[in-house]
């Protein structure tokens, strides 16, 4: 089977790229497990955050707004960066990264929006703008979009060999072969890998393990307590439906791509790090996770064509960010794929995502 355009990862990355393309090329969306979004896309921390990633991610956030707002995908929440009196310098200079952005953050007293913080906790910046975000609802617009638009999407087929020859990709995959002209690495934690499978020189995307654990909590979190996150990041937590929370020690363990599983130390840590913060009690530990966040070394995704080899398509390295700026990212990479000027060039700076800034 022949295609124009064959995006090797159906996570949130692939599948908002394959529904940006539409009906502009014959996509083929191949994807390694039974379920797309199995691994980063299905155990995303849900919430959308301008400041979350740093300035270098803020603009791709922030174009992604609009969209996320207009599709219902997004539901207000607010963000809480909280620290003690020593860490001003750290809360002044997070202040000052994102002076002239247009990121509303505003000095507050903390113990004004999260009751039982403990003492020492007076510092407070309050990023109103943060929401819920709905990420199943939007992985699986996506998806739907792209099989309306008349894209393949095949699962269980992973990606073993990609070899060039007069201008096209033969694929051989464990669901059969295909080619197409061009071959997108949408491949999340395995980016490195499907490069070295098509002969391309790998960036150095390295994935990091990230935990995250559900609590109850007594007293629960009150009506309208936002996300808090730490300023100087050691930890985030926020509310969920039926009174729990969720909480990550936003620990970053470099791992091989696999089916990662939380450990029991980071557990501990993430707890120890919120009974230091507030003075809840809690009464269960309902549930834990891990999840994978791939970066490249500059810690920037990567969206366009590598130097080195013909017809390959970096689409990698959006950390722990890719869910956030799923819109604003197929937009920039279904224009380049295409030879488009990407609409968003106005507005952000591109090159700076480019896989040529490694050399």
């Amino acid at each position: 089977m022949t295609h124009d355009i064959a995006i090797v990862g159906a996570g949130m990355a692939g599948a908002s790229l394959a529904a940006e393309i539409g009906t502009r090329a014959r996509v083929l969306l191949i994807e390694a497990e039974e379920i797309a979004g199995y691994h980063a896309t299905g155990r995303s921390a849900a919430f959308w955050s301008e400041t979350y990633g740093g300035p270098g991610i803020q603009p791709l956030t922030t174009a992604s707004g609009e969209y996320l707002r207009a599709g219902g995908f997004l539901d207000p929440l607010g963000s809480l960066h909280i620290g003690r009196a020593a860490e001003r310098e750290e809360a002044d200079a997070f202040l000052a990264a994102f002076a002239g952005s247009g990121v509303p953050l505003i000095p507050v007293d903390p113990r004004d929006h999260v009751h039982g913080l403990r003492a020492g906790w007076t510092i407070g910046i309050m990023e109103p703008t943060c929401a819920y975000i709905d990420v199943a609802a939007l992985h699986a617009d996506a998806l739907a979009r792209a099989r309306r638009a008349g894209a393949d999407v095949l699962l269980q087929a992973a990606l073993t060999s990609a070899v060039r020859l007069d201008g096209r990709w033969r694929l051989e995959t464990t669901a059969g072969t295909y080619e197409a002209s061009v071959l997108v690495d949408a491949a999340g934690a395995w980016a490195d890998e499907i490069a070295r499978r098509a002969g391309a020189t790998p960036l150095n995307i390295q994935p990091y393990r990230r935990t995250m654990v559900q609590l109850k909590t007594d007293p629960a979190p009150a009506p309208g307590v936002p996300h808090v996150v730490h300023v100087g990041g050691d930890f985030y937590f926020k509310p969920e439906a039926g009174g729990r929370l969720w909480l990550s020690p936003h620990d970053e363990t470099p791992t091989d791509p696999a089916d990662v599983q939380p450990e029991e130390l980071d557990v501990a840590i993430a707890i120890d790090r919120f009974e230091q913060a507030v003075d809840w009690r809690i009464t269960q530990l309902e549930r834990k996770w891990a999840g994978l966040r791939s970066f490249a070394p500059d810690r920037l995704p990567v969206y366009g064509f590598a130097a080195d080899t013909p017809g390959f398509f970096w689409f990698a390295g959006q950390g722990g960010f890719g869910i956030q700026t799923a819109p604003a990212a197929a937009m920039i990479g279904a224009a380049l794929l295409l030879g488009e000027i990407p609409a968003l060039a106005s507005e952000i700076d591109i090159a700076r995502y480019a896989p040529t800034r490694f050399g």
